[in-house]
């Protein structure tokens, strides 16, 4: 039986089909399956006895470098003309993902995991993350431009992070220790109401 959480990421998914194409240019890398962990550190060891699983480590590895991202595109808002609604929901965004961040980076360390920092978007794309020609067009965007294309990109950006959370609880065993079952959630609860809210202000923006 499909839990509540997996109707609502599916719902959400399905209703993000239409975004613009240059919003799916990336296509195919899926959860964590897009996870480089030559990049990423050590191989990840799982201790006997410990109740969460490998799966676990990369979400939170793989969410640190996607949270990161999100800052990065939410920074750029301030200087390139963002009209005063989608300027507060930047903020919101680097402001709520930076202590999100620490707490993933104290869960890994707490359990004796390799904790990236926030340069790891470099190296890492997990799924919605942009890629270099989207964060370039991104960064030369100005005014309602850059809105359309901020709201555009982190839309695809935050269903990213709800099928990473749905590969995660489709893992055997992972999404079960506590910490990040909750974390989890908390991501799916925050990111699915900013969707909202940004497909609410792209329906505000003058056509092109």
């Amino acid at each position: 039986m499909l839990t509540l959480r997996s109707l609502l990421v599916v719902a959400v998914c399905t209703s993000l089909a239409g975004v613009s194409s240059t919003a799916s240019a990336q296509g195919g890398m899926a959860g964590m399956r897009g996870m480089d962990h030559m990049h990423m550190g050590p191989e990840i060891v799982i201790p006997a006895g410990a109740i969460y699983t490998k799966a676990d480590v990369e979400f939170m590895q793989g969410m640190i470098a996607h949270h990161a991202q999100a800052i990065v595109m939410s920074r750029m808002a301030d200087s390139r003309g963002a009209n005063a609604q989608v300027l507060k929901l930047s903020k919101k965004i680097d402001q709520s993902q930076i202590p999100e961040i620490q707490i993933m980076q104290k869960w890994l360390e707490r359990n004796n995991q390799f904790a990236p920092d926030t340069a790891s978007w470099h190296h890492v794309r997990m799924d919605g993350m942009l890629t270099d020609a989207q964060l370039t067009q991104l960064e030369n965007s100005k005014g309602v431009d850059f809105d359309r294309a901020y709201l555009t990109f982190m839309i695809m950006h935050h269903a990213g992070a709800l099928t990473m959370v749905d590969d995660l609880f489709k893992s055997p065993r992972a999404g079960q220790e506590v910490d990040v079952s909750v974390f989890a959630n908390d991501v799916v609860t925050a990111q699915t109401g900013e969707i909202g809210i940004m497909r609410g202000l792209m329906a505000k923006l003058p056509p092109k």
